[in-house]
């Protein structure tokens, strides 16, 4: 088994030594390349108007003057409208086992549940209702219906009637 070599107490001291003067090399070097220290202005950065990042700062007599008003920074205001709340629609289908049906919307795509308790006259398919939305337990339900006033079935005219026209 091999030794290892002898060591004195000089040969230690110069290793110390050593490594005492890279760290100090090293520490020196860390000082030059530090921006830790440096002034403030040189650590900024500036953004142009192409919205790159810059050292130099902006030209202040190129600036554009902004309305503070105009800069909206949470969602606008919701602007009331006033809803009509009565809707115009088909009765699309109506079951009068069951007692309800399903009203068209006409001026969307909207259909809505309905329940024959909703309304006072007797509700076929096809006829044009007008009608108020009410929140169910699901969606929106059609409530308040009644009949367009011409959509009523005309009276029958009698046969005298018309002969006196």
């Amino acid at each position: 088994m091999a030794r290892p070599p002898a060591t004195n107490k000089r040969d230690n001291e110069k290793k110390r030594q050593s490594k005492r003067l890279e760290k100090e090399k090293r520490k020196e070097e860390r000082k030059k390349s530090s921006t830790k220290g440096a002034s403030l202005e040189d650590m900024f950065m500036y953004v142009d108007a192409n919205g790159q990042l810059t050292s130099t700062p902006p030209d202040l007599q190129n600036r554009e003057k902004v309305d503070l008003e105009s800069i909206i920074i949470s969602t606008p205001k919701k602007v009331e409208e006033e809803e009509n709340p009565v809707h115009k629609g088909r009765v699309e289908h109506f079951n009068a086992a069951k007692g309800y049906g399903f009203i068209k919307e006409l001026s969307s795509i909207n259909k809505y549940f309905f329940h024959i308790s909703a309304t006072k006259e007797n509700i076929k398919d096809g006829n044009i209702v007008y009608f108020e939305l009410e929140r169910g337990t699901k969606d929106m339900n059609a409530v308040n219906i009644r009949f367009e006033e011409n959509n009523t079935p005309a009276a029958p005219t009698t046969e005298i009637e018309e002969n006196q026209d």
